[in-house]
């Protein structure tokens, strides 16, 4: 009898291991278009179903923390433009920020104006390359072409105040590279007035679209445990109802005095994820417009940060005090009281976060980066599986994740 009892078991057990046999191990990238940069995944599939995903990370490690700690505060600063290259003006503001924090060193409001400015122009710039992205991931060509011709626009507005269009290592501990050229914000206003009506032209083309309502609706749905539960942030959270916008909920940069809405999903699928971020570039401009208009006069440095910012460099030409002040932060750092401080900013891929630990000086005993990409990649595993194959180029280019931060 106890034979006969467990042989349905054996050959229950005997039938799934042929099964499993049967299920084809295919490894997408990390050579892959709709990969969005050097991700690998580890499919297991059962016919067209994917049972298993593994994301494997590392192609892109450069190992930036541990570069951090062997230069000064002010050296790092173009290594954060290699974070989120997409957002560089953003990544600058909130290592800067996480620094003078651990300071405890105040920027003046024309400071904190301008770093408002750069990071939501960087929101809109990086949204719109991953809706161009993400409308060829999925066959809309057209939308990729209206996206770049908005994103030029705002690389000549970078080009014009940074000197560079890509990386810009714009912001500095205590201030800014430089203030604003004149007539720059009246670009800036010129770019928001047209860009507005593009936009919503270019939402169009896939709102409403049959093909991309079906590549999307109901696809990779993150539910809004799940969010919370993987550490998602930004769009991607907001996207699975979850309320939180660091800007709001921790301002920082002066957020607090302009009014904007956080957009949410419900669903929590690919085509909330999408309504999401063309939400918020209408946000981004709203607050642009607010922080022009509030514009205020004054410095756009800490003029009480010798030791921290340099001086302006007429003065370095003229003055051998300010020729010791600029030589000593060159080559010793800016100076810092031992302690540690965490600080996170509302980027748009998420949370990005600088945890520094100081024993004091002009270098970083310790620097660690919480990369949002890094944590919302996290849920492949989960929001895969059960779904199509043909639904993870879906899925990838919904999350909008970008590598350069997520390997670090």
């Amino acid at each position: 009898m106890a034979t006969d009892m467990t042989f349905p078991d054996a050959a229950a057990r005997t039938a799934a291991q042929n099964h499993d046999q049967e299920k084809m191990h295919l490894s997408m990238g990390p050579s892959h278009p709709s990969t969005h940069g050097v991700l690998r995944l580890q499919l297991e599939l059962d016919g067209e179903i994917i049972t298993k995903a593994d994301p494997v990370l590392g192609y892109l490690h450069r190992g930036d923390e541990k570069i951090a700690e062997n230069m000064t505060y002010n050296q790092f600063v173009p290594y954060t433009d290699r974070l989120d290259y997409l957002a560089p003006l953003a990544n600058n503001a909130a290592y800067a920020i996480a620094v003078e924090r651990l300071a405890k060193l105040e920027v003046p409001e024309r400071c904190q104006a301008i770093r408002v400015i750069t990071s939501e122009l960087a929101r809109i710039s990086a949204h719109l390359m991953g809706l161009g992205a993400y409308g060829i991931d999925v066959g809309a060509w057209t939308v990729f072409l209206y996206s770049f011709t908005e994103r030029e626009k705002l690389y000549k507005l970078f080009e014009e105040l940074t000197g560079a269009r890509f990386t810009t290592s714009y912001s500095r501990i205590g201030g800014l590279a430089r203030d604003v050229p004149e007539g720059w914000t009246d670009r800036v206003l010129a770019f928001c007035d047209q860009f507005l009506p593009i936009l919503e032209e270019t939402l169009t083309l896939l709102t409403r679209n049959k093909i991309f309502m079906d590549r999307t609706m109901g696809v990779g749905i993150i539910s809004k445990e799940d969010a919370i539960a993987y550490g998602l942030t930004g769009p991607n959270a907001r996207g699975s109802g979850v309320a939180i916008d660091l800007r709001k909920d921790k301002p920082y940069s002066g957020y607090d005095k302009y009014e904007f809405d956080i957009p949410v999903g419900t669903t929590g699928d690919c085509y909330d994820r999408y309504m999401v971020r063309g939400e918020e570039m209408r946000q981004s401009v709203r607050i642009v417009r607010q922080a022009i208009a509030k514009f205020p006069s004054g410095p756009w440095y800490a003029t009480d940060a010798k030791k921290i910012f340099a001086p302006q460099k007429g003065k370095v030409l003229s003055s051998m005090e300010e020729l010791i002040q600029n030589f000593m932060l060159v080559t010793e750092g800016p100076q810092m009281p031992a302690g540690e401080v965490y600080f996170e900013a509302e980027n748009p891929k998420g949370a990005l976060g600088f945890y520094i630990v100081s024993k004091g000086g002009g270098v970083p005993y310790r620097l660690k980066i919480r990369a949002p990409s890094f944590c919302n990649l996290s849920v492949i595993p989960k929001v895969c599986v059960g779904e199509m194959m043909a639904d993870v180029v879906s899925i990838l280019g919904s999350l909008d994740f970008v590598m350069g931060e997520c390997d670090r």
